[in-house]
């Protein structure tokens, strides 16, 4: 049986805003080496052409903990699941802290992304105690946690790498974890799934839901694309701030990427409007705003004021859209089946992070051989991809999920 609260009792506000909290403090060790990128691959000795690998691993190891830890949520009792998670996180950037080669900190890299899936146990266990009718507000809520965490986990590295040097950043990151820990422990309430399958069935359910549910299908790639475009531009713009056209140190770097937490905004407000059965118009703003973003960094020359005002802009309709639409995307497959729901969101996560590792790659490519126009141009042609599949794609009936026609 589980052992969470009774289905009757709603979800409080401070438990809301605590798995908020995890999410976010978890999920920014994902984050904090990418504007990093260049002081840990010149200290590494790592070529300029390699140091996209330091954030395209991190996410590899993060959709390996998709695929193969996220699913256990539905099997083993949650809280264990994510105090080992975090306990791995804490050994994978002590490892980091310490690396004195590439090999080891891209390992260590690796490790991080992969302790870091212990937020997607967290969200759907927030779907799991919120009522159906306020569950897209509940997600939402925790998932701006989560946003926040990826948004201010580049200019707190930043500031601290100014400051003590990049080896802090995860001396940091450890302790802040092991706070957590204990924090997690005391208050999370446990919970047992129902489900007794064995370890390989799980996981041979998941080829299942993969290949026959189109709803998941659709979903995944529009946020693959839109969290594609995401990552080229966080992993580019730092190196396009840093280069002579604007020549920022990591404290300026740092500032610019505050501006992105103003997007984390959408989260909330993209969970009220799936709850009200609006996610397909959502969906096509959110789309519109990801294209718009890069559009408006190649009006003016690159190194003016205005231009880093199209920039600062930039990355907050960026932000906002794709913070929404990953939102909307969760609202409508965890209403396919409560059963389902880590082994769904498993599924879902795992695809689009494929598609933030290949767009941190392809930007740095990018970036590398035509500069920030080739890169922008590549930035916005993913969500461009999505909005034509939308279009294009006449969407099915899913009866299951109980959700409105125009959810999808």
């Amino acid at each position: 049986m589980s052992a969470l609260p009774p289905r009757h009792q709603p979800i409080t506000a401070s438990m809301t805003f605590f798995l908020a909290l995890c999410c976010g403090l978890i999920v920014a060790n994902l984050y904090y080496s990418q504007p990093l990128a260049g002081p840990i691959s010149q200290a590494l000795s790592m070529s300029a052409g390699s140091a996209g690998l330091i954030v395209t691993l991190t996410q590899i190891g993060y959709v390996i903990g998709l695929l193969l830890v996220v699913p256990l949520a539905d099997l083993l009792e949650n809280r264990r699941l994510i105090l080992s998670m975090v306990g791995l996180s804490i050994i994978a950037v002590l490892i980091a802290a310490v690396a004195e080669s590439a090999l080891v900190f891209l390992a260590a890299s690796l490790l991080i992304g992969l302790g870091a899936v212990a937020v997607q146990v967290i969200v759907p266990l927030a779907a799991h105690l919120a009522s159906e009718d306020k569950r897209g507000e509940v997600v939402g809520n925790v998932m701006s946690g989560l946003m926040f965490g990826i948004m201010l986990a580049r200019p707190v590295s930043s500031l601290i790498t100014d400051l003590f040097g990049w080896h802090a950043v995860f001396v940091f990151s450890a302790l802040v974890m092991l706070l957590l820990g204990v924090a997690i422990r005391v208050l999370l309430p446990p919970r047992q799934p129902l489900a007794r399958l064995s370890y390989g069935r799980l996981l041979a359910s998941m080829g299942s839901l993969a290949l026959h549910t189109p709803l998941l299908q659709r979903r995944a790639f529009y946020q693959a694309m839109m969290f594609g475009a995401f990552s080229l531009f966080w992993t580019t713009a730092p190196l396009l701030l840093a280069s002579p056209a604007f020549g920022m140190s990591q404290s300026g770097i740092a500032l610019f990427a505050l501006a992105g937490v103003a997007g984390a905004v959408s989260a909330p407000l993209a969970g009220r409007v799936a709850d009200a059965g609006k996610t397909r118009v959502a969906t096509v703003f959110a789309m519109v705003l990801a294209i718009l973003s890069f559009g408006i960094t190649l009006v003016l020359p690159l190194g003016s004021t205005f231009s880093l005002v199209a920039l600062v802009a930039a990355a907050i309709l960026l932000d906002f859209g794709v913070s929404g639409n990953v939102v909307l995307g969760q609202r409508a497959i965890y209403g396919l089946s409560a059963e389902l729901r880590s082994r769904l969101n498993g599924l879902y996560m795992a695809t689009f992070f494929v598609g933030g590792a290949v767009g941190s790659a392809v930007g740095v490519w990018g970036y590398a051989h035509g500069g920030w126009l080739t890169a922008a141009l590549l930035g916005s042609a993913m969500p461009a991809l999505s909005l034509l599949v939308l279009c294009c794609v006449e969407p099915k009936e899913q009866a299951a999920t109980g959700l409105p026609a125009s959810s999808d």
